[in-house]
């Protein structure tokens, strides 16, 4: 809603006295600097996390208000734990974080109704990438 697109997506050009492309006058350069520092703030937390887990997946077999995720610990980096991220199928943001110590859980959450993840975790809380579970049987 904030997009001026006479400066966005357009070749560079003046017609009528009006300058059209993205141009450096028009550059918010504090804005820049924010978005860097929190671009460089998460790939810092990235590289300092352990790998993400791998083969996540989530029990489909039986029909129950609860959810079990299971996945292998990644090689590497010594994993502290894990998060499993929660958040209703509606909803783009995740609004819960679980903690686990163990490669499975089962959580009190319906896998009709919510959207899960798994993140490895160190013991400074940098967290991994999140994987999206798959469905086993």
């Amino acid at each position: 809603m904030n997009e001026n697109h006479d400066h966005q997506h357009q070749d560079l050009r003046t017609e009528n006295e009006i300058k059209y492309g993205d141009l450096p006058e028009f550059m918010d350069f504090e804005y820049l600097r924010k978005i860097a520092a929190s671009n460089l703030a998460t790939l810092a937390n990235l590289a300092s996390a352990p790998k993400a887990p791998t083969n996540v997946g989530i029990e489909v077999k039986d029909l129950t208000n609860f959810s079990t995720l299971v996945w292998k610990a990644p090689e590497g980096k010594k994993v502290y734990g894990y998060q499993v991220l929660v958040r209703e199928t509606s909803d783009t943001n995740w609004q819960k974080s679980i903690f686990v110590s163990d490669t499975k859980t089962t959580i009190p959450y319906s896998k009709d109704n919510f959207l899960f993840a798994v993140q490895s975790i160190d013991q400074l809380g940098h967290a991994s990438l999140a994987v999206f579970p798959i469905p086993i049987r």
